[in-house]
């Protein structure tokens, strides 16, 4: 991402995976489609092409720390993401969220 000045940003991403339950899945769009336009945050949603049902959810932020908060309040329990998780088989332990950073961004390496 490149900022006003033409200097280049990292940009953080939080990544929900998860699978809805067959024959939820008109009911969750129609939920998380209007979180998305509530939220007022950078959310993307997307459905797998090769798995029935395979949801991801990209959340975009300019620091990892954002990111770190933004996997919180979505893992929450009182958050209205949260909700999601009646939707998927085995609930919010089937729900798999991480923080991603740019590749070679940072020095640590696993």
């Amino acid at each position: 991402m490149v900022n006003r000045k033409g200097l280049m940003t990292i940009m953080y991403i939080c990544f929900a995976e998860y699978k809805i339950a067959a024959g939820e899945r008109d009911v969750y769009l129609a939920y998380v489609n209007t979180l998305m336009k509530e939220s007022g945050r950078s959310v993307q949603i997307y459905e797998g092409t090769d798995q029935f049902n395979l949801f991801v959810e990209i959340w975009t932020a300019a620091t990892e720390d954002e990111a770190e908060a933004i996997k919180k309040e979505r893992c929450d329990e009182r958050s209205s993401w949260y909700r999601v998780a009646e939707w998927i088989p085995g609930g919010a332990d089937k729900m798999h969220v991480w923080t991603f950073k740019p590749a070679g961004a940072g020095s640590n390496a696993g």
